[in-house]
């Protein structure tokens, strides 16, 4: 009964896009918070926060392969069957360079603070419309570009970088690192999208984690170790991740990009650093700033002045 409820709020997320990545995007807010508090290695967390969400995408991508197989009615063979090899490396590859994001962003974190690191990986509200605009010749309209500088500026003035917020042990290392997982995340954001087109959303998320898992685990080793026994109460904080992050989440993102232009998922994605910032002030105690709280503001005006007014001139 809970997998079908489940599988219901799937379907409503894909009939209101919007309202679900943004859902989404606060639920993965959750996560660096959560991450902290579990004081693990970047390769543990990883691993972890995707081993144990595989229990609950497991069903819910049976339940959707059953439900179109159901629709087909006896049409050739299902057509998960048929899924073209395309599908799954698309699906394969947004799983590695989702790992390659977990992994250098959090390292980034301490070399070089949680400020630049944050401002640098949400590039990807530029990166992501021009892969689409590269790749898929999909013009981002003129209302987001005229909104670009306002959203960048919110982003730099709630990370706290404005005020001091660029420390960290290795700078040098850490932009580099930061730099790449923003690299990573474009890509992935770029290929969960077209992943989960054609009604395969939630069994393209779930071989997205297999990959995203076995590749944390792999690079996780060879970089800075992979704790396969961390304890309990680690464990449990991980849990909580896989929880908020990766089913309800990431789920939710990847449910609902396919019925997004590529630009409107990008700026509902700037809500994962302001609700970080919250999570943070609610939950560790860490007050934010004047100047971050206007940058917050700055996010949340200049994305709704881009996506509502991209959508009436579509």
């Amino acid at each position: 009964m809970s997998e079908n409820r489940t599988a219901d709020v799937t379907g409503r997320a894909a009939g209101h896009p919007s309202v679900s990545m943004a859902l989404g995007a606060l639920f993965v807010s959750a996560s660096a918070v959560l991450i902290h508090l579990s004081g693990t290695s970047p390769g543990t967390a990883s691993f972890y926060r995707c081993l144990l969400a595989l229990p609950a995408l497991v069903p819910l991508a049976a339940l959707e392969r059953g439900r179109e197989n159901g629709r087909e009615n006896g049409r050739e063979n299902g057509r998960e069957n048929a899924a073209p090899a395309r599908w799954r490396v698309v699906t394969l590859a947004a799983g590695v360079l989702f790992a390659g994001d977990m992994l250098l962003w959090t390292a980034a974190i301490g070399e070089v603070g949680a400020g630049l690191s944050t401002v640098l990986v949400n590039v990807q509200v530029v990166m992501v419309p021009l892969l689409a605009l590269l790749v898929d010749h999909e013009p981002p309209p003129r209302r987001f570009v005229v909104s670009l500088p306002s959203l960048l500026l919110g982003v730099v003035l709630a990370s706290g970088v404005a005020e001091g917020g660029a420390g960290g042990s290795r700078p040098l290392l850490g932009t580099v690192h930061a730099v790449l997982a923003a690299v990573c995340y474009s890509g992935f954001l770029f290929l969960l999208r077209r992943g989960g087109q054609d009604g395969r959303a939630v069994r393209s998320y779930l071989w997205v984690t297999v990959a995203a898992a076995v590749t944390s685990l792999v690079a996780g080793a060879l970089w800075q170790g992979v704790d396969l026994a961390p304890g309990w109460t680690a464990v449990g904080w991980l849990a909580l991740v896989a929880v908020f992050g990766q089913v309800l989440g990431w789920l939710l993102v990847a449910v609902a990009a396919p019925h997004l232009a590529s630009h409107v998922g990008a700026i509902l994605l700037l809500l994962t650093p302001v609700g970080a910032l919250v999570l943070g002030w609610a939950v560790l105690g860490e007050r934010p700033s004047l100047l971050q709280l206007a940058g917050c503001a700055v996010i949340l005006a200049s994305g709704a002045f881009a996506t509502t007014r991209s959508r009436r001139e579509s």
